[in-house]
């Protein structure tokens, strides 16, 4: 097996597993945001609206999810294994709570008491937000045990609640209209801040907390292109203040996916070249040389489609949402 070329293989998984882990943080992060947000929306008009809204591209926004699972399983198993052994409560939650939200979402229309499976998509929603900050933090401190390590993991769940909140505030100015569009406008202000606020505490926490902070942002030119990818995400902060207050509709869901990109590839150079800083690397985890280019090869013709799919609902269900006559 030649090394440089088992090398380039796992540096392309990670980066197209990073690539599906982007298409499901936006996707299903907005849907995940309007499911928190409907907690605070007391008219079953305005809900309606909520599930309108997301009805159509919910499913196909969480096999984003499925895809990454399965990936990762396959190009990097022993990283599947680690983090499935040292994270299992939160994932089960998670997928408890995806599971909650289905529910909720295809029982809801026949129900006599919708209120019901309003609340439970509700919960489901931020349980699963929640579940998906504290893998992300364990993952970040390198599954390092301990009360700081415990106090970053919560404040990352924090952030990652208040981020999905930004998505699913701006999605609903640009889905509907009326009272709800006031409302998510006011969510997308409170939320924007939350979001850069708990971002920079993270930032902090991450110099402090994890091998990220003491190896790899002091590695030459590193930082430099963290601080460039900052001020993209403070330009994209500003940019949504700015477009929710002169009344802009698609701008804020754009500047919102600018902020969430930036934040993510800063994450991504950040734990390159480990899967779990500190702890895993991408080529100790990666699988032989033959797997990783059958896997490639079938995902290089799935991929496209997945994402031309995706593209496509969109382009089919562009719009506002009207509210239905019954």
């Amino acid at each position: 097996m030649d090394i440089n070329s088992h090398a380039m293989l796992g540096n392309a998984w990670f980066g197209l597993i990073g690539l599906m882990l982007i298409f499901y943080v936006v996707t299903d992060g907005f849907d995940l945001g309007v499911g928190i947000l409907s907690l605070f929306t007391r008219r079953e008009q305005e809900r309606n609206l909520i599930f309108q809204s997301i009805e159509h591209v919910w499913d196909a926004n969480e096999t984003w999810l499925v895809v990454v699972g399965g990936a990762l399983f396959g190009a990097f198993p022993s990283a599947y294994a680690t983090l499935l052994e040292q994270l299992y409560i939160p994932i089960m939650l998670l997928i408890a709570s995806l599971i909650m939200r289905g529910a909720s979402i295809e029982f809801r229309h026949a129900a006599g008491n919708k209120r019901l499976w309003d609340l439970i998509f509700g919960v489901g929603s931020l349980l699963a937000a929640v579940a998906q900050g504290v893998v992300l933090g364990e993952v970040i401190t390198g599954l390092q045990p301990g009360p700081l390590s415990a106090v970053f993991t919560a404040c990352t769940a924090l952030g990652v609640v208040a981020g999905y909140c930004l998505l699913g505030s701006t999605y609903l100015i640009k889905k509907t209209g009326g009272q709800l569009e006031a409302a998510a406008r006011r969510y997308a202000t409170a939320s924007v801040l939350a979001t850069v606020a708990a971002a920079i505490v993270l930032s902090a926490g991450t110099m402090v907390f994890s091998a990220i902070g003491h190896d790899r942002w002091a590695q030459p030119g590193v930082f430099g292109v963290l601080l460039a990818l900052a001020a993209i995400a403070a330009s994209a902060f500003i940019y949504i203040l700015w477009a929710v207050h002169v009344n802009g509709v698609r701008g804020p869901f754009r500047g919102a996916i600018v902020l969430f990109l930036a934040s993510f590839a800063g994450l991504a150079i950040s734990f390159f070249p480990d899967l779990v800083p500190g702890k895993l690397s991408i080529a100790a985890a990666a699988s032989d040389e033959p797997t990783l280019i059958f896997m490639l090869i079938g995902m290089g013709s799935m991929l496209p489609i997945m994402i031309g799919y995706n593209l496509f609902q969109y382009y089919v269900f562009e719009g506002k949402v009207v509210p239905r006559k019954h």
